[in-house]
Order: structure tokens, then sequence, then C-alpha cells
């Protein structure tokens, strides 16, 4: 089935996204979509958005490590595949629901995934940050979604890479760059403090997913 870009789609697909980034409320996504997903993408396609949401409620009230495993691996099992090749654009930044209808994305909708995914389990947002690295074996780009016990912690690193979470301070193959939630965005050091430097409205790409989230209500 053909996974190229698909405007209408999109529209469609990001409305019942939008209470995780806002309300943070539970997971419930409309008939109208998982019909039209089924239409256009195949019954798994809608098997797959259904899972979802029953891992949502299932896991709400489970403890946080086996939160983190179960929506690690969840989306793991989605293919990798570049933006370009997936989308047509050369940075495209997806909603989870068109990383399942799809079946498919690139380290920043695994982690985007996971990041509203958790939030809408409960997970706070100061303990969750979607972090920008350099994969050094590599020698590229890549992301992943850190989570924090408390503010000072070793975070666990959820990668699309690897199945395990591990403790960052064992991931000597990624670099930090910066990091980012709903409430800000941090440049990161090695051996140093987190640095603020302002709200995740500047990354172009966060803010444009945001913006076509709002644009589904209008």
């Amino acid at each position: 089935m053909d996974t190229g870009i698909w405007p209408i789609a999109r529209r469609i697909a990001l409305l019942p996204v939008l209470l995780l980034v806002t309300a943070v409320a539970a997971l419930e996504l409309s008939n109208r979509l998982l019909d039209y997903v089924q239409e256009e993408f195949g019954e798994e396609a809608r098997n797959r958005l259904i899972t979802w949401q029953n891992l949502e409620k299932m896991a709400g009230s489970a403890p946080i490590d086996r939160q983190l495993k179960l929506v690690n691996s969840f989306f793991n099992r989605a293919r990798f595949i570049n933006d370009i090749k997936h989308w047509g654009q050369e940075d495209y930044w997806a909603t989870p629901v068109e990383l399942l209808a799809t079946n498919g994305g690139d380290c920043e909708d695994f982690s985007i995934a996971k990041y509203l995914t958790l939030k809408s389990m409960g997970v706070p947002d100061e303990q969750l940050r979607i972090t920008y690295v350099k994969a050094l074996e590599l020698n590229q780009a890549h992301m992943v979604l850190a989570w924090y016990r408390t503010p000072d912690a070793d975070p666990l690193i959820l990668d699309n890479l690897i199945n395990e979470i591990k403790p960052a301070s064992q991931r000597t193959d990624l670099e930090p760059v910066y990091s980012f939630n709903g409430e800000g965005l941090w440049l990161n050091r090695l051996g140093d403090d987190d640095e603020r430097i302002g709200d995740a409205s500047r990354l172009d790409h966060w803010r444009d997913m945001n913006d076509r989230l709002l644009d589904t209500l209008r």
C-alpha cells in the first residue's frame, strides 16, 4: 500500500492527538478516524490504532517501569523509513496516528509517539524529554526519549535503535545535544548541567506539528 504523502489523512488523523498535546486526556479514537484509516491503509492499520488505544487504557495504572517498556516495545515494531521516502519531505515530524497508520517513521516520529503516549498515561511532563543526540557509531543525528525519575537522575533512554531501555550513562554511543518537552528547551552538555535556553516553540518542526493539530479544529 502506498505510504507517500497523504495530506487529507494527516488533517483527519491529527485531531485525536490534540488532547494528548494540550490536555493529556485519556486516548479516545473516534470511529470516524478508525473507519477512515481502515479505508485508506487497511484493517491492519486500524488494528494498530485500536491496540494503541487499549495499551493506554491497560497500562495507565501500571508502574512506570512497566509503562516505559510497553510503550517502547510497541512503537519499535514499526518500520524505520526516512522522511524523503515516506513523506516526500526532508524532515517531517509525524504524529502517532500517522506513524501507526502507515506503520513507519523515523527517529523523531518514534520519540514523539512515545512521549505523547506516556503523557496520556499520566507520566508528568517534567520527567520526559525528547532528546536530540549524535549517534556516534552511525555518525549521524538521532532522536530518543529520556525519562528522569528525578530532575538530576541518570535518565533512562527509549530508543528505536535498540529495544532494551538503558540509563544514559550506559549509552556511550549517544552524545546529547539538546532536549525539549511541552514546557521547555534545554541545551545538553556531557558532564555539565543542562542549560534552559527557552521554550520548545523555538523549534520550527515542533511548532509546525502543533499548528497542524490546531488547524484540524478550524
